[in-house]
């Protein structure tokens, strides 16, 4: 399934900080104490790909502050390369609060920085080294990010990288639904492998949707492969314009904090995608890497044996 000799990890989209609860509580009402957290889906992303051997780097965005320091520090000691993490002189870095939870949690965003991607951030120089390019719903939202990415994707594509996204809608992030369906068909037009959780899918929809629904949809907007993220319940993997499907069964785990989890998943099934493996194998590899982030409280460890992706 590799598309290319290269080896470059492009993630792109919003380096952040996340204000996570302490302790458990439905909704951000509840939260009273937070801890302060290295957060953004696509530097999460990054630096679970880095984590598992991979070469990564980061294409972002953070305020001229100490926040936005500490957030550079943060992703460097993973291994991604930062020297594409541009600073604004004016707009204050980003933050998410969020609440503590075992499964989709509460959160409010605080967004300046991490809209103001530019074009020069991401010259072809950079994109014909790339093997994969990946982004997110939320890095998408807004401009000038949003054309920025969208035109850096094309051209990654021509060049030969394979394009990824998790279309983590959420309306608060993005309210105009319309606007998000069309951007996000442009970008799955070049073959995005595309991630989605049902409470994404809802979302984005508006109202729930079969599953069968939200793959011919993806399909027809031009996605190669579409994975639709079930929870406990699993995952189901659609390729080939929905006619292989594959459905991956949950395993009971005693999760301490789902944040991040999904972040987690899509770098185990990229990896294993990029090591030629099949959409099930992937599948797998993504859930075991989610399975080590449910357990554990903050991020994965600095480093993880690649091998966990593919344990039985």
């Amino acid at each position: 399934m590799i598309l290319t000799s290269k080896q470059l990890i492009l993630s792109v989209g919003e380096l952040l900080a996340d204000f996570i609860g302490q302790t458990f509580s439905e909704s951000l009402f509840d939260a009273a104490e937070f801890t302060r957290f290295q957060g953004g889906s696509p530097a999460n992303m990054a630096a679970n790909m880095a984590r598992l051997g991979n070469q990564a780097a980061l294409v972002a965005c953070v305020g001229n502050d100490s926040i936005g320091r500490f957030l550079v520090q943060k992703v460097a000691e993973t291994g991604i390369d930062v020297s594409h993490i541009s600073v604004h002189a004016s707009q204050p870095t980003s933050l998410v609060v969020v609440s503590r939870t075992k499964s989709t949690p509460d959160f409010v965003a605080y967004r300046t920085a991490d809209c103001m991607i530019l074009p020069e951030h991401l010259p072809d120089q950079l994109l014909d080294q790339v093997a994969l390019f990946h982004t997110t719903c939320f890095a998408l939202s807004r401009s000038p990010a949003q054309e920025t990415i969208i035109d850096a994707a094309r051209r990654a594509s021509i060049a030969g990288a394979q394009i990824s996204i998790d279309a983590n809608y959420a309306p608060s992030i993005w309210p105009d639904r319309d606007n998000a369906w069309q951007v996000l068909t442009n970008y799955c037009a070049s073959g995005a492998l595309v991630k989605l959780s049902e409470d994404d899918a809802e979302r984005l929809y508006g109202s729930p949707q079969t599953p069968e629904q939200v793959r011919q949809d993806f399909h027809k907007m031009g996605a190669k492969l579409v994975c639709l993220t079930l929870g406990a319940e699993g995952s189901i993997v659609s390729t080939n314009q929905g006619e292989n499907v594959v459905r991956i069964p949950g395993k009971p785990l005693s999760v301490v904090d789902a944040t991040g989890a999904g972040d987690a998943y899509w770098a185990g099934f990229l990896t294993a995608w990029l090591d030629g493996c099949t959409p099930a194998e992937c599948a797998g590899a993504g859930a075991n890497l989610a399975a080590l982030k449910l357990m554990r409280r903050g991020s994965l460890p600095p480093t993880v044996d690649r091998k966990l992706l593919y344990e039985a």
